[in-house]
């Protein structure tokens, strides 16, 4: 019990101490001996009985009363015994002076993880869902040791408790029931804690929350001196999506609708499912509080939010949920998604980013919580952000490791890396199984996979593609073959058609210049989108010629970038063109050497000549290859 007296001068008092019980006190925190402030509840012919607290009562017999008492008196009482059968005898004590001493109840909190199906518990943690069903209202509460639900009956339909919220510090008392395989506890009482006693517990959560949030030390899957730089920030990202799932708030990743972007996706969310199911102890807690969903630019667009707010908003007010994190991966590190973020700055939602575009760290990062990039540490797009997720997942949960072994190969090759760490990977996912043929034919899948499922997460049959927690080997094995033939004939019925009107040029720097207007000589609405068919046109010409190799593909308002062997800056290019062509509306970006423009319709011939003259004047790099697909 915590004691605290009144009327105490601070110096030392011989009166007697009489003990006032604060109303959730219990037998634990009486003694035989000691007096306390009692009120009468009953009158009988052998005595009285009377209330200490709202748990603990006993009987004053007759032969102990001083005077005669009527229900609600006051009267200081002495515990003469605590019998055998529970019960509690009391003898009237009566004082002409003493000192009076408060005591609150500190009762035997039991963690989370510990609780045990039917035993009479009490738990402290915070608020993390409050859901009002048609009968009971459910309180989910975090400890530092894990989430269970509280379910409180008022009278069905109406709100338990109404003057609880979301993140208040509460004590519930109740008992451990079994609902749908998980416990659950049937509140008695439950009390939103204030003061000193709050703090007290906010801060044992934290300290336990902090330990539990810490990612695991794993070992890279291979050695790489580049690709260390970023296990620092990809470990404080590791930390924050923990924790967040500690404390019980929902998780919604977009990412890049390609190959790239869904091997940085996929491993990322089988981490999280799985930690979600551990700390809930509940097989739907991760339908629940995990999303992931494509967006088809490169870059987080005001219809991507838009619907992303608006589900958020739509789940706390339904389902009681905080707001999400959003986790961006393979997009979001450029001045493109500067509005779609200033949308959610309006309301409690951390923004996270992994991303391998060419960043804005200026313009993104004031409105961000964490940002890894490569390029914040002189890096570039060849570490890709396939690559950084595996490692990312393995820091949230190790026991995925062995399924992912294959991940990092197919996302280099999907994104064209030439970085010196891809045999290494490759030699990796021969391990476990797959060659280089393999591992292409897995990316064309994921590819033709994500066109054809436009904005649907296609959580089931991408990751049966990718043979992410896929049940079924010999399932992923044909459902390749079967995609990536159709790619390979869809890409070749596509540039047969396009072929006889690509225009070809020499530059000034002799670099070969490839451009096509997409829109009259391509079929337009079916794979490959403008973005893999200029990527697989410009592949073809770099093999064909051995030179280096620009290629722009080209619609009414847009253009698509490739290069190899040029250095160009093509953020940069945007940014030029944006102040020099007057009106054309520039925008866009992507990586140094890939990428994508837009501009108003009527400007199209002023931006690309604009553009064209500043290619012509980009120097050479023999090494320096294209990487990225922007579809």
């Amino acid at each position: 019990m915590t004691v605290g007296s009144a009327g105490d001068s601070g110096t030392a008092d011989s009166r007697p101490t009489v003990y006032d019980l604060a109303p959730n006190c219990t037998r634990t925190d009486v003694e035989e001996g000691e007096r306390y402030h009692a009120v009468v509840n009953g009158v009988v012919e052998y005595g009285v009985f009377v209330d200490l607290s709202d748990d603990v009562s006993g009987l004053v017999h007759e032969s102990n009363l001083a005077g005669s008492y009527g229900v609600g008196d006051r009267l200081i009482v002495c515990l003469d015994e605590i019998r055998e059968n529970g019960d509690l005898s009391f003898v009237e004590e009566t004082l002409e002076e003493y000192r009076t001493v408060a005591v609150d109840h500190d009762p035997d909190v039991t963690p989370v993880s510990d609780l045990a199906i039917g035993d009479a518990v009490t738990i402290e943690g915070t608020v993390a869902q409050i859901k009002q069903t048609g009968g009971p209202t459910v309180f989910r509460v975090a400890d530092e040791s894990g989430i269970v639900a509280c379910t409180a009956f008022e009278e069905a339909g109406v709100r338990a408790y109404p003057d609880v919220e979301l993140d208040d510090v509460v004590r519930i008392s109740g008992t451990v029931e079994k609902h749908d395989g998980a416990p659950q506890i049937e509140v008695d009482s439950l009390d939103a804690l204030t003061g000193d006693v709050a703090d007290a517990v906010r801060t044992r959560l934290e300290a336990g929350l902090t330990e539990r949030a810490e990612p695991h030390a794993v070992e890279p899957l291979i050695e790489w001196p580049a690709f260390e730089k970023l296990r620092d920030d990809l470990e404080e990202v590791a930390r924050q999506l923990r924790r967040t799932v500690l404390e019980g708030r929902p998780i919604r990743v977009r990412h890049h609708a390609d190959g790239d972007g869904m091997c940085a996706s996929l491993p990322v969310q089988l981490a999280l499912e799985r930690f979600i199911a551990e700390v809930h102890e509940d097989a739907d807690a991760p339908r629940h509080l995990f999303k992931r969903l494509p967006s088809k630019a490169p870059f987080y667009e005001m219809e991507d939010v838009t619907r992303d707010l608006n589900f958020a908003l739509e789940g706390r007010a339904r389902h009681g949920q905080k707001l999400p994190l959003l986790l961006m991966l393979d997009n979001g590190s450029t001045e493109e998604d500067v509005p779609a973020y200033e949308n959610l700055a309006h309301y409690d939602m951390p923004i996270v980013v992994v991303d391998h575009h060419h960043p804005d760290p200026e313009a993104v990062n004031p409105l961000l919580d964490a940002h890894v990039n490569p390029y914040l540490y002189d890096e570039d797009y060849r570490i890709t952000t396939g690559m950084m997720c595996v490692e990312l997942a393995r820091m949230i949960d190790p026991t995925v490791t062995d399924e992912l072994r294959h991940v990092p190969a197919v996302a280099g090759l999907s994104d064209r890396s030439k970085a010196e760490a891809m045999e290494s990977y490759l030699d990796l996912a021969a391990e476990t199984g797959y060659d280089r043929g393999d591992l292409e034919r897995i990316g064309e899948a994921l590819d033709y996979a994500a066109h054809w499922l436009k904005y649907s997460a296609g959580k089931t049959l991408v990751s049966d593609v990718l043979n992410v927690g896929c049940e079924d080997e010999g399932r992923h094995r044909e459902l390749v073959e079967f995609l990536s033939t159709r790619a390979e004939r869809d890409v070749d019925r596509q540039l047969a058609a396009l072929e006889p009107h690509v225009e070809h040029e020499r530059l000034a720097n002799e670099a070969h210049l490839y451009r096509v207007d997409l829109d009259s000589f391509a079929h337009r609405f079916t794979y490959p989108a403008p973005g893999k068919t200029t990527g697989q046109l410009h592949d073809r010409k770099v093999t064909e010629t051995g030179d280096p190799v620009i290629t722009i593909g080209y619609g009414p308002d847009f253009a698509v970038l490739r290069s190899d062997g040029v250095r160009l800056d093509i953020p940069e290019m945007v940014a030029e063109l944006n102040e020099e062509v007057v009106g054309g509306g520039v925008s866009g970006g992507g990586h140094l050497v890939v990428g994508s423009i837009k501009f108003v319709k009527g400007m199209r011939d002023e931006v690309i000549d604009s553009l064209v003259a500043k290619m012509a004047d980009a120097e050479l790099d023999e090494e320096l290859s294209s990487t990225a697909s922007l579809d």
